[in-house]
Formats: structure tokens, C-alpha cells, sequence
């Protein structure tokens, strides 16, 4: 799921979180010669009363109206940007591509629920997992996975679902949203000490963070899944998953100083495939988040693609 909306946001030429982004996993996904292989839809234009009632299971009616008035006052008053914070802008098509973003995540999440689709792959931006209930921040508008995970649970009725992050960042606004709600299980790991310098407090049981130290590699990451990830993810038996897909963990991203590569996200993208088959019937819905080298970026989605939709 993509649409063109999602490349209208922008934060000025010199911010990593681009629209460049979404062109460089569509060149990649074309040279690497699966594009043909996958279905793409186009996200459809919901009701946007609809949309910000789901936004409002997890963001405070404040933080949906920050972001609407002042990305409609920029197309009335001509600025270029506003600041949500000091690495964080609207544009005049920020709301419009937001609210995309989040059309994407349900529209994926009913799709596969419904058995249309075994599983779908987000390729939105603006991204969402540090996007709070009460403000935006990190890149982060509203918080897509959050949402879908929520709406599986409250208009789709399932009883358990699993949100998996591997961005180099904390998913802080994740974990807030469902840190009081075990019906979700979220499994975690990320550079420490780093932004948002979350994740590393006592914690429920559903709540899996793993912070690792910088140039950790795809050993480390490998070990953590398998010893902490997939014993948490076995004894809460997901009926869906939910994937918050960063992938600026690789070894030639800038953003961080982890150390991972294709394969490791190919990896992790299996083990998450076998748990949803033993126990969510196949269901997974993957949103993109960080990737900020766009080579890299572009690479690590063609191998996460991969294993989705059974290419290898």
C-alpha cells in the first residue's frame, strides 16, 4: 500500500525523512525485479471524520487538531514550514499525507483480516512510533502501527495482537499507547543510550524492550530475538502482527551506529512470518518507519518484501 500523498510532506531539503525515501524503495523494488511479483493498491481516500476517529483511539483530540490547524493555516499563509518541535515540520500537505499514512495501516489491517490479503507491506511516510498521545515528535505524526493494532483490536474484536519494532530508535509512542493494555504484546530493540532515551525503565510483561549498545550487529539482534522476542511472542500467541519496519539499524545508515544488513532484516522478517502462521493464520500488516540511507533503505525493504510475500 503507497500513494503519491505520502511524498507531498516534506520538512525541508536538508531533513533525512524525505519523500526521496518512498522513491528509492519503489526503484529498488523495480531493479531488484520483484515490483511485477507484488500487488500494489493505491490507499483509498477515507472520510476523514472516519480516519480521526480512529486516530483518536490513541491520540488526544489536541494533537490531531496540531497538526490540522497549523499544516491548513501554512496553505493559507504561504510559510513553508511550522516546527512541532526541533526536528519535526509540517508543510501545507502534512495533515493530507498523514491522514494517507493512517488510511494505509487500516485499510491494510481490514484487508488481511478479511483474508484478502495474507499480508501487506505500509510504504507510507510520514512515519509513526514516537508519535505520543499527546503530541507528535521524533518525524512522527500519528503513530500508523499504534492505530491499525488498535483498530484490530476494537472494531475487529481480536483478543491478541503483537507489535514487533526493530528501528535503531525506542518505539516510545507504541509503548505509551499500549503500556496498560495486555492484549498487546510489543517486542522491541534499539541502540542505547540514543534518541528518544526511552525504553530502558521497568516495564509489564508485554512489553519486551531490548536496548543494545552502538555497532551491535545481526549476531546480537539474532541472539535477542531468539532468546527474548519469540519466548514472549510463543506464550502470547498473537492472532495478528503488527510490524513498525525501521531500517536504520543498517550498517550504512548514519542515523545510528548499529551495524545490521539485509539479511538480518530478512531474518527477523521470518522468524515474525513462522509465529504468524502458527498462531494469526499469516496475518501481518508491515509499516514503514526509519531507513534513512536511501541505497540501503531501499535494499533492506526488498529483503523484508522477500520473505513476505514468499519470494525466497
Amino acid at each position: 500500500y503507497t500513494h503519491p500523498d505520502c511524498k507531498l510532506h516534506e520538512m525541508g531539503e536538508w531533513h533525512p525523512e524525505s519523500p526521496q525515501r518512498l522513491q528509492a524503495i519503489e526503484d529498488q523494488l523495480i531493479s531488484s525485479r520483484i515490483s511485477q511479483l507484488l500487488d500494489y493498491r493505491d490507499v483509498p481516500n477515507v472520510a476523514e471524520a472516519s480516519l480521526v476517529a480512529a486516530i483518536e483511539r490513541v491520540h488526544s483530540p489536541e494533537a490531531i487538531e496540531l497538526v490540522r490547524a497549523n499544516a491548513l493555516a501554512l496553505a493559507k499563509s504561504g510559510v513553508a514550514h511550522y516546527p512541532l518541535d526541533a526536528d519535526t515540520f509540517l508543510n501545507k500537505y502534512s495533515w493530507q499525507a498523514a491522514l494517507r499514512a493512517v488510511s494505509a495501516a487500516l485499510t491494510a489491517t481490514d484487508a488481511v483480516i478479511a483474508g484478502e490479503l495474507d499480508n501487506a507491506f505500509c510504504s507510507v511516510r510520514p512515519p509513526g512510533h514516537h508519535a505520543t498521545s499527546a503530541a507528535p515528535m521524533g518525524f512522527c505524526m500519528f503513530n500508523n502501527v499504534a492505530i491499525a493494532a488498535r483498530h484490530a483490536l476494537e472494531v475487529h474484536g481480536l483478543e491478541r495482537v503483537a507489535i514487533i519494532d526493530f528501528d535503531v530508535h525506542h518505539g516510545n509512542g507504541t509503548e505509551q499507547a499500549f503500556l496498560d493494555d495486555p492484549r498487546a504484546l510489543m517486542v522491541s530493540f534499539f541502540q542505547h543510550p540514543f534518541y528518544p532515551f526511552s525504553g530502558i525503565e521497568a516495564a509489564p510483561a508485554h512489553i519486551i524492550n531490548v536496548p543494545v549498545p552502538a555497532y551491535s550487529g545481526g549476531d546480537v539482534v539474532r541472539k535477542l530475538v531468539t532468546e527474548q522476542w519469540l519466548p514472549a511472542l510463543h506464550a502470547h500467541q498473537p492472532q495478528m502482527l503488527f510490524i513498525s519496519a525501521g531500517f536504520d539499524a543498517h550498517r550504512e545508515d548514519d542515523m545510528g551506529q548499529m551495524s545490521l544488513v539485509e539479511a538480518d532484516y530478512a531474518w527477523i522478517t521470518q522468524q515474525m512470518t513462522q509465529v504468524a502462521k502458527q498462531y494469526a493464520q499469516g496475518r501481518i500488516v508491515s509499516c514503514l518507519e526509519g531507513g534513512y540511507h536511501l541505497s540501503a533503505l531501499g535494499r533492506s525493504v526488498v529483503a523484508h518484501l522477500k520473505v513476505l510475500a514468499e519470494l525466497e
